[in-house]
């Protein structure tokens, strides 16, 4: 039985230059069925974006509509581990105004963190901010029902260590609250085997993440990394180093995470993250994007699916 095709997406966190415009003429270009937006020409604030204004909003659906082209998810950085309570309100207002753009747009889902929480040891603290990101989880879960938008937590900062991811989804028990999989984190930086990463957490995985690296020893940062890994540090507390490599070229085992998740019914999206915008070493986007739908496609042919994925 033929599985069914993929559906393939890129974060354009791969094209920190990159305007609307240049995302829409090179994403179909590229072989991708669609985007998932992280930031447009360095701006991480999507609702801020002149591209992305409600004025603007008509053009879009047109323009997408025109290039048969599709926003997958919007990438907010929206988080709910802040010390201070107030805080949590400002994100859910944040998450009201991605709702609203990710509808105009088409988008499944809103990217969110978690983020980091107290060490173990801090029992009390551990446990209040644990309920808050909870509670933060369910309160625009509340306000996505109404969009049919997903509100989606990604396996990221201390949320890559699967016990913990599906700890706060049972906690949260909600519809419209799910995972984003980062495929490579819980693997690279925890140590998990994928069948258990993928075992504790498949009930809530809607979207996934891919990237490839490799081990290497400790290498000094040239001034324009750290200032890069400063500014992703700002939005995303939980932000680890990787040495990432063009995806089929590192030790991410990639056929066994396409058959784990074929097999296990997932029909979501498949998106390239290439941290470009945080490692600003890395190739270009003309170099790293025309490559992972071809080899992601060529990787299907090769698994064995023994259950054929439902659609949706």
């Amino acid at each position: 039985m033929l599985p069914m095709p993929l559906k393939i997406s890129f974060s354009t966190l791969a094209c920190p230059n990159w305007n609307w415009h240049d995302v829409l003429r090179h994403g179909p270009a590229y072989g991708y069925d669609g985007v998932e937006i992280r930031q447009l020409g360095g701006d991480t604030n999507l609702l801020g974006v002149e591209d992305l204004l409600e004025e603007c909003w008509d053009q879009r659906r047109r323009e997408l509509e025109y290039a048969n082209f599709r926003v997958c998810g919007l990438a907010s950085s929206i988080k709910f581990d802040a010390a201070a309570h107030q805080e949590v309100d400002e994100q859910i207002a944040v998450g009201k105004g991605y709702l609203r753009l990710g509808q105009a747009l088409g988008a499944q889902f809103i990217r969110v963190f978690g983020d980091t929480l107290p060490p173990v040891g801090e029992s009390a603290r551990r446990e209040r901010i644990l309920q808050q990101i909870v509670d933060g989880l369910k309160r625009l879960g509340d306000e996505a029902a109404a969009f049919g938008i997903q509100i989606l937590l990604e396996t990221h900062g201390d949320f890559t260590s699967s016990p913990i991811a599906a700890e706060v989804m049972s906690r949260v028990d909600h519809p419209m609250v799910g995972l984003v999989w980062d495929t490579h984190h819980a693997w690279r930086f925890d140590d998990e085997p994928l069948a258990e990463t993928w075992a504790r957490i498949r009930p809530w995985v809607r979207h996934t993440h891919w990237k490839d690296s490799v081990t290497i020893g400790e290498v000094e940062l040239t001034e324009r990394q750290k200032h890069a890994a400063v500014a992703a540090t700002l939005l995303m507390s939980g932000h680890k180093h990787a040495d990432y490599v063009l995806f089929r070229g590192g030790e991410f085992p990639a056929a066994e995470c396409l058959q784990l998740l074929l097999s296990g019914g997932y029909s979501g999206w498949h998106s390239l993250e290439w941290e470009k915008m945080w490692h600003p070493e890395l190739l270009g986007p003309e170099i790293a994007l025309p490559l992972f739908p071809g080899k992601l496609r060529e990787l299907l042919q090769s698994v064995n699916i023994t259950n054929r994925p439902v659609a949706g």
